[in-house]
């Protein structure tokens, strides 16, 4: 970073002190922007950089509730509306006991940036609570959930802030969100994505971000006259994104042999692949956090309190959670030739991983541009609710497929641009930022 990006990232540190994620995520935007500064002096003296950073507006409040014995409860709530230059706030809601305010500034920002390079008009924003659902029944989580929205509902809508589902938050919590909204506001419309088929959900919703991880790793190999057909890959997780990306990626003549959980992963040599598929989706839907069962049902081997990146494969794709992937498992996969690491989650691998990756010349997809597919098949759904309009199956694909390839197309063709062909990071990251910083220059100083 030049002196001036040094000094925004250091007064950075001093106003989000202990708020790790959240600096790692800014440190690793800046880090890339030099050069974009010198072709652009006017967004050093408007102070683009400096605001970008900042959030808009962030809303904390309680959510009292009570449980099945009469208790009463108290958790904490939170939406970060972080950056609205290209369009209305746009992010997920996660319940989950390790949500707090610099978890949910680092998801915000890097969706501001992930949903610019969508192409949709859409800005950045996350949000959610320190609630565990886990051992909670229906009825607490639906009280839970109204309380959540009470709190909430006058500060969203469908052209303001339309909050999603994410960890914890599935389409069980998404229709008892928006039941409570529609109670308060007597509207029925766009606010909410992920929500049920039948009453204005879009299909292959939970599928899609695992769609896109695939077919963005097939748009690098396709670079390197190669495909995914043949391929042998990890997969960290077995929620709705690894799930989507096993399901793509076996469609696409893969082989996935890994899932994984807190207790550790199943290696499964012979694929993850047919009814395996289908009881990935029944183990998420029965509310545990563990793969040991899928171990225990196909009589595959259990690796307890380990990661799969020690298991040789061609194609790497973590899905699960931020910083699952250091630089140890990063030399791991590189000592057992892996050729490409794609990034489900969000920031799945820790600074110094990105680094070994990077150096080692592999493909490498950030999270912000391989895992866009959810929050595009988000932004395809608010558009089928505003027009009253139910999209089939196909259709959704083809536009995700779509909008996938331009996103691939746009990290490359600024990588070269900006002399750093095949550092999607450094593409990601720029053409990101230049569609945000763009807008807001338009907007004057707001």
């Amino acid at each position: 970073m030049n002196q001036y990006l040094n000094s925004v990232m250091a007064t950075v540190r001093a106003k989000n002190r202990g708020e790790d994620e959240f600096l790692q995520a800014v440190e690793e935007v800046l880090e890339t922007l030099s050069p974009v500064l010198e072709n652009h002096p006017e967004y050093v003296e408007a102070k683009i950089i400096e605001r970008i950073v900042e959030p808009e507006r962030t809303i904390i409040f309680r959510v009292p509730w009570f449980d099945d014995a009469g208790n009463v409860q108290v958790n904490r709530g939170f939406r970060v509306e972080f950056n609205s230059a290209i369009g209305p706030y746009k992010g997920g809601t996660r319940f989950h006991a390790s949500v707090n305010l610099g978890s949910l500034k680092f998801l915000g920002f890097e969706q501001t940036f992930k949903n610019a390079l969508t192409g949709l008009p859409m800005g950045g924003g996350k949000g959610g609570a320190d609630f565990q659902f886990r051992e909670r029944s229906d009825n607490e989580i639906m009280r839970f959930c109204q309380s959540y929205m009470t709190a909430l509902f006058d500060q969203i809508g469908p052209d303001t802030d339309v909050p999603a589902g994410d960890i914890g938050v599935g389409a069980r919590e998404i229709g008892f969100l928006f039941g409570q909204y529609k109670r308060l506001t007597r509207t029925f419309d766009g606010t909410m994505t992920g929500k049920g088929l039948n009453w204005g959900g879009s299909r292959l919703r939970p599928e899609a971000t695992g769609y896109g991880v695939a077919y963005f790793t097939e748009e690098m190999l396709k670079c390197r006259s190669e495909g995914l057909d043949g391929k042998i890959v990890a997969v960290s997780g077995f929620g709705n994104v690894a799930w989507g990306a096993v399901q793509k990626v076996t469609e696409m003549g893969g082989k996935v042999v890994t899932l994984s959980g807190p207790d550790g992963f199943i290696y499964d040599p012979d694929g993850v692949s047919g009814d395996k598929i289908e009881f990935m989706r029944e183990m998420r839907l029965g509310g545990l956090d563990e793969v040991r069962q899928y171990a225990d049902h196909y009589k595959v081997k259990f690796n307890a309190g380990q990661r799969p990146w020690i298991v040789p494969c061609d194609v790497a794709m973590p899905c699960a959670i931020q910083n699952e992937l250091d630089e140890k498992d990063a030399a791991a996969l590189l000592a057992n030739g892996c050729r490409c690491v794609t990034e489900g989650a969000n920031m799945p691998s820790t600074a110094q991983a990105v680094h070994k990756i990077l150096e080692a010349g592999i493909l490498y997809g950030p999270g912000k541009a391989a895992n866009a597919g959810g929050v595009a098949v988000s932004g395809l759904e608010m558009s089928q609710n505003s027009m009253r309009l139910s999209w089939s199956r196909e259709e959704v694909d083809k536009r995700l497929h779509d909008i996938m390839i331009s996103i691939h197309r746009a990290c490359r063709n600024t990588a070269e641009e900006y002399g750093k062909p095949g550092n999607y990071v450094l593409g990601a990251n720029i053409s990101g930022f230049l569609k945000v910083a763009d807008a807001m220059m338009d907007q004057g100083l707001v």
